[in-house]
């Protein structure tokens, strides 16, 4: 990398460490934990490139986006921050940052993303919008896992198009948070947003009720793949029909479209007008490390609506950790809510989690004519590889991609196998079809870890 980097964190480590390895890069780098000393660098011309926090001593980082715009329009500006919710990726891509990363960021992917900032000096991300609404803190979308972070960097990314939004997920995963926060703090935020079901659309006059009602707002058609045929062909002559006022579509769905229109149970041309821009939202099992955020921000929000102040034991924490959540987020905040209505002291236990938890399912939810049972293995590939690619925005992927995606598909698939066989190398290599030799090369090449056990199968 060649090029001058400013960086600006009140964290003594993260300056140490950013500037180690940018200068071991090639850069040259100025770093301070001071706002004002980087207005200062910013107004005197110095760097090509700016690392920011957003919660400095002497002000909020995000706060100074618009006058470096001002001045140095060809600036670019990553946000780094600790405050991991969807707000501060909205709010870095409303102040126009090049690019943003929560707290703790990979090194690697910091560096990258510096490496393409200096090369793209240009390069802005979104559009500025004129304000932001209301009582942001009140958005339930929080989470620090790369799941969750690469979810709201495409809602960041999506959120002034006009493309229609497709979201999938689990029941109680916030699909319709996400369409609304999208609606919320895009152009049309002035302009109503509404949900429709099935049952907005049954009678013949009712696409026109619905479109009478948005005034050109958002109209968020909810569980779109459990709509009857007939509803479906309403729908798109709907969207085929507009000439004035025309509306921002969003849907959400439980099934996996893709699979759902293969089956036939999705008509294709519904299918294609829906998916312009596609978010997957994922379970909270899939983001372990988020519980323990949205369980303190839950208990935070009982104790402003009121009530004693409350907070997990150790062991009642871990506990939560460990439990399936079939319910997803809506079911932790109902468990929460109840633990703060039963709790005996301000401590909750694991007892008291135990009893609440204890009535309900722990299996994993079985989603009707979902990805849990009937989606296709070529389909749930296609659908995380569009995943990664659009984390890349406009950018490819790192060279080697093929390898790195067959190694992901082969090592479950030999381990898997290997378990079934009870870590017989010849019956493996025979279910496989391959030859023990390269059932063998493989396992060493994959570092696979091999022991002789019973047969599962």
């Amino acid at each position: 990398m060649d090029g001058t980097v400013l960086v600006a964190d009140d964290d003594r480590t993260i300056r140490t460490v950013l500037t180690q390895a940018l200068t071991r890069a090639g850069c040259k780098v100025h770093a301070t934990s001071s706002l004002t000393t980087l207005m200062r660098w910013v107004g005197e011309g110095k760097g090509d490139v700016v690392i920011s926090d957003v919660m400095m001593p002497d002000g909020n980082g995000l706060e100074m986006l618009p006058k470096i715009k001002q001045d140095r329009p060809q600036l670019p500006v990553i946000v780094i921050s600790a405050q991991n919710t969807i707000m501060t990726a909205i709010q870095a891509a409303e102040a126009e940052a090049y690019d943003y990363l929560p707290k703790p960021f990979d090194l690697p992917d910091l560096m990258k993303r510096t490496s393409k900032a200096l090369e793209n000096r240009s390069a802005a991300v979104s559009a500025p919008v004129d304000d932001v609404p209301a009582e942001p803190d009140e958005l339930p979308l929080v989470g620090k896992t790369p799941a969750m972070q690469a979810l709201y960097r495409l809602v960041a990314k999506v959120m002034n198009t006009d493309l229609p939004v497709l979201i999938t997920g689990e029941s109680g995963t916030g699909k319709s948070l996400i369409a609304r926060a999208i609606h919320d703090f895009s152009d049309r935020r002035t302009l109503p947003f509404i949900t429709v079901t099935a049952a907005d659309l049954q009678e013949l006059e009712g696409p026109a009720r619905v479109l009478a009602r948005a005034r050109g707002g958002t109209i968020l058609i909810e569980e779109i793949g459990d709509i009857a045929d007939e509803i479906q062909s309403r729908i798109v002559r709907m969207m085929d029909g507009l000439d004035e006022q025309v509306p921002r579509f969003m849907a959400t769905s439980q099934t996996d479209l893709a699979s759902a229109m293969e089956a036939g149970q999705v008509r294709q041309d519904l299918y294609y007008r829906m998916s312009g821009a596609a978010l997957h939202v994922p379970a909270l099992r899939e983001r372990v490390e988020d519980i323990a955020l949205l369980t303190d921000h839950f208990l935070t929000r009982v104790e402003r609506e009121g009530m004693t102040r409350r907070w997990l034991s150790g062991d009642a924490g871990e506990l939560f950790r460990q439990y399936s959540w079939p319910g997803n987020v809506r079911q932790l905040e109902n468990a929460v809510r109840r633990l703060c209505l039963t709790s005996r002291a301000e401590e909750i236990t694991r007892s008291e989690v135990e009893t609440v938890l204890g009535n309900q399912p722990e299996m994993e939810p079985v989603l009707h004519g979902s990805a849990a049972d009937t989606e296709k293995l070529s389909a749930s590939i296609s659908r995380h590889l569009r995943r990664y690619f659009d984390l890349h925005g406009a950018a490819l992927p790192p060279p080697g991609l093929y390898a790195r995606i067959l190694r992901e598909v082969e090592a479950p698939l030999i381990e898997i196998s290997l378990e079934a066989t009870g870590g017989n190398q010849i019956k493996c290599a025979e279910l496989l079809g391959i030859n023990r030799n390269t059932l063998r090369k493989k396992i060493n090449d994959l570092d696979i870890f091999v022991t002789r056990r019973r047969k599962l199968m």
